[in-house]
């Protein structure tokens, strides 16, 4: 492949389209238009050829092309790398404003409906795997995912509704989807970042639907890395969280998902809370624990008595009580 990719660079070095350029990781660089991009290759139209530049090998994308008419203007994109069920930016991108993220992460995050009510969710990789919170989809079985695709610079509003609960953890306030609609096409995850790579007053934005207001967008800093709730860590921010923000993504200004939104105070505002996405990376690699029972979907458990002393005598009951 490399052999390859250095003869396209001698033999399109005077004919090589304008347009977009592909960083490698060797210091070299291809320019053309991007035709697809999939997991494992994007597809370069180099002019006189097509050439398929394998995801490893790419530090770094940047979009060039003229963009459509009513399409806002392109940005530099990180390439993708799949790691388990989940995808992280392959370079390290940089920080641009929330609306140049937008236009790419509106197919990503999605809404959930179920009869009781309604929240937010976002997809980890193209197969349909999608998180939520426990709590959006706690009791219920019939889940639906509405997804805006991207059509002609256009989002286009689908419903699928034979979505699986593959896992669940209630004490993480967490839940893995699947969508396994017949003919569904493959789906634009967005990637998962780092929580130390997070800084405590650095500008975070969140997507979902608050009150059922689809694809909004609030924007503030992170307040605390460490907030303590009842025994676990969150992170808290002055982006606004609502009822229906539930489950959506709470990005940094890379375009990566640093928590995952659940919770604000009620009795005051711009006090919003999001799980670490390091304890989401946590649920993802170890969710054959956490995996959906359908002859047992609440998952009960008791505590057990601890162990007496050798020779010490059962308790006896209280004849009062």
């Amino acid at each position: 492949m490399r052999k390859l990719i250095i003869a396209a660079l001698a033999a399109g070095a005077t004919a090589a389209l304008p347009g977009d350029t592909i960083e490698l990781k060797d210091q070299a660089a291809l320019t053309g238009r991007i035709l697809s991009e999939k997991t494992d290759h994007v597809y370069l139209d180099l002019g006189f050829t097509v050439l398929a530049v394998p995801r490893s090998s790419i530090l770094r994308i940047e979009t060039n092309a003229a963009p459509a008419a009513g399409e806002s203007a392109p940005r530099e994109t990180s390439s993708l790398q799949r790691q388990d069920l989940f995808v992280v930016a392959a370079g390290a991108p940089a920080e641009r404003p929330v609306r140049e993220h937008l236009r790419h992460l509106g197919e990503a995050v999605v809404q959930i409906r179920t009869p009781g009510g309604l929240g937010s969710g976002f997809f980890l990789n193209e197969d349909g795997y999608l998180v939520t919170n426990f709590h959006v989809i706690e009791g219920e079985s019939q889940i639906a995912v509405e997804v805006y695709h991207q059509r002609g610079g256009q989002l286009e509003r689908k419903s699928y509704r034979q979505v699986r609960i593959v896992a669940m953890n209630k004490f993480a306030d967490l839940a893995l989807l699947k969508i396994e609609d017949a003919g569904a096409p493959r789906f634009a995850p967005v990637p998962l970042g780092r929580l130390d790579d997070l800084a405590v007053g650095e500008r975070v934005f969140a997507i979902g639907s608050p009150l059922g207001l689809e694809r909004t967008v609030t924007e503030g800093i992170l307040s605390s890395k460490t907030r303590e709730i009842q025994g676990s860590l969150y992170l808290q921010t002055t982006a606004q969280i609502n009822p229906g923000n539930s489950g959506g993504p709470l990005f940094n200004l890379r375009g990566e998902v640093v928590g995952v939104t659940n919770m604000k105070v009620t009795q005051g505002e711009g006090i919003g809370f999001a799980i670490p996405v390091d304890a989401l990376v946590f649920f993802l690699k170890n969710r054959d624990a956490f995996a959906y029972d359908n002859d047992n979907p609440n998952n009960p458990y008791r505590y057990l008595e601890p162990p007496r002393r050798l020779g010490q005598p059962a308790a006896e009951p209280d004849p009062r009580s």
